[in-house]
């Protein structure tokens, strides 16, 4: 079996990608499509995951509506998404853990830095969702800062599966650690 060349890795991939054909919602062979992919490389190494909401909602979506409150939807969205993933990749026997930005103990785990590290060493997924937990931050500032406290080797942004890597420089300060 081959090996990765980078041990942990911070997965981040777009919600358009869990839409199959259609322009919003969640298919559920897309989804199934995704979970297939990332239980595959699970198998050479440890791998955490992040998720955008393009899928359910993007940004204000020209409804007028204050920023904040339409970013605090778009948080939302993405736990949707983390829990489509999650069901998923437990059906396929990959075992998860989603942590949200913002507390939703009922679906979901608050996000606590030790504890992620905890399940990755436990070889366990970990989705992120809910973004920063903060209006005005994109999720790749999410995802950016997810990979740096989780001591990833590797961001790789995959908006709609077609992907693009950011290799994490080790031991550097931001802003930049991260190099392209």
């Amino acid at each position: 079996m081959p090996e990765l060349k980078y041990k942990r890795i911070l997965l981040k991939i777009g919600g358009e990608a869990l839409c199959g054909e259609g322009a919003y919602g969640i298919d559920a062979a897309s989804v199934a499509t995704v979970a297939e992919e990332i239980a595959r490389v699970k198998r050479l190494g440890s791998i955490s995951y992040r998720h955008r909401s393009g899928n359910i909602w993007r940004g204000q979506m020209g409804l007028g509506m204050e920023r904040a409150t339409a970013d605090y939807m778009g948080m939302l969205a993405t736990v949707i998404n983390a829990l489509a993933l999650q069901d998923a990749l437990e059906r396929l026997g990959v075992v998860t853990r989603v942590q949200t930005a913002f507390e939703m103990r009922t679906v979901a785990e608050p996000y606590i830095r030790r504890r992620a590290l905890r399940h990755m060493e436990k070889g366990r997924i970990v989705i992120f969702a809910g973004g920063t937990g903060n209006p005005f931050f994109t999720t790749d500032t999410a995802a950016a800062l997810r990979a740096l406290e989780m001591e990833a080797e590797l961001l790789v942004k995959a908006p709609r599966l077609t992907a693009s890597t950011t290799r994490i420089q080790k031991n550097t300060a931001m802003p930049g650690a991260l190099r392209t």
